[in-house]
């Protein structure tokens, strides 16, 4: 498929005027940044722009690479059904039912609705959490992480590879090129060989020279007139978990990512995911909206990331 997108002369000027009105700094960061910021953090291998939605597609691995999302799509109601239909056209030329990603922090506002009585499923609700960074206030990394900035390690992808694996065909070459489409921090962790946690909560019992036992990234991408760090691909081995592992690789995560010119963090964490709101509150993290998706109904399952 190569639509080209067709914009009016007012969505335009609502995109110019966005571009003009850049913020000074990632700390600042709303609307039409925060969603490509959102976009780059999980970078897509197919982009299609079409009537102010980007289509994204990943050979259908996770939703946040296979869904559509508003960047500046039309609010007035018959421009904004003519886009969603035109997406659902394309997709059913492949045999694929839609997929949206609703954010409530950026519009239009009646998308959802819009969806909804379409038939449309709600699912996967997500908080959008923030941390301003500031390198002097940034906790040190962790002394034993195994630390990667640039390009995708394929070290560190084997890593990850092990502890968060994903179904689907074709899904260890689709991660790998969503993983290598943007350069980010890779933080790695091995347990100290001898298989056993000390469970002090502190992350303490590593040392580089056992197996990895967890693992995370931060993408490192433009917004708006600064740089944000996505978190993402954070995953500790389930045998290892409540030992204080994934603060570790949190907390090193910031500190590397404020080190390369970046002013702020975001990460998503599934509103049914307790602790891991609970860890990421406790570094700093504020929501900054939430998301949720919607799937034409009969749509096959398409796992998050």
């Amino acid at each position: 498929m190569s639509p080209r997108s067709r914009r009016t002369s007012s969505q335009a000027d609502r995109r110019s005027a966005r571009h003009s009105a850049r913020p000074a700094s990632g700390r600042a960061l709303g609307g039409y940044h925060l969603v490509e910021a959102l976009i780059a953090g999980w970078r897509p291998l197919q982009r299609l722009d079409v009537d102010g939605f980007a289509l994204l597609r990943s050979r259908g691995i996770t939703r946040r690479a296979n869904s559509a999302v508003a960047v500046d799509a039309p609010s007035d109601e018959a421009s904004l059904l003519a886009a969603v239909e035109r997406i659902e056209g394309l997709l059913a030329m492949t045999g694929e039912q839609a997929c949206f990603r609703v954010l409530d922090a950026h519009g239009p506002e009646t998308l959802d609705g819009l969806l909804a009585a379409r038939g449309y499923d709600a699912t996967g609700h997500s908080t959008l959490l923030e941390l301003p960074l500031d390198r002097a206030r940034t906790a040190a990394p962790h002394p034993s992480a195994e630390i990667r900035t640039g390009a995708l390690d394929e070290d560190w992808f084997e890593a990850a590879w092990s502890l968060a694996p994903r179904d689907g065909d074709d899904a260890r070459a689709t991660m790998h090129d969503i993983l290598a489409g943007t350069p980010s921090v890779q933080v790695l962790l091995r347990s100290n060989g001898n298989g056993n946690g000390n469970g002090n909560g502190n992350g303490d019992d590593v040392d580089g020279g056992g197996a990895p036992v967890a693992v995370g990234r931060a993408a490192l991408v433009e917004a708006g007139r600064g740089t944000a760090a996505i978190l993402n691909m954070i995953a500790v081995d389930p045998q290892r978990r409540r030992e204080g592992l994934g603060r570790a690789v949190s907390q090193t995560l910031l500190a590397i990512a404020a080190v390369q010119g970046a002013d702020l963090a975001l990460l998503e964490v599934e509103q049914d995911n307790a602790p891991a709101a609970a860890l990421y509150q406790g570094l700093g993290f504020r929501p900054r909206g939430s998301y949720h998706y919607r799937k034409q109904a009969d749509a096959p399952p398409t796992p998050d990331s």
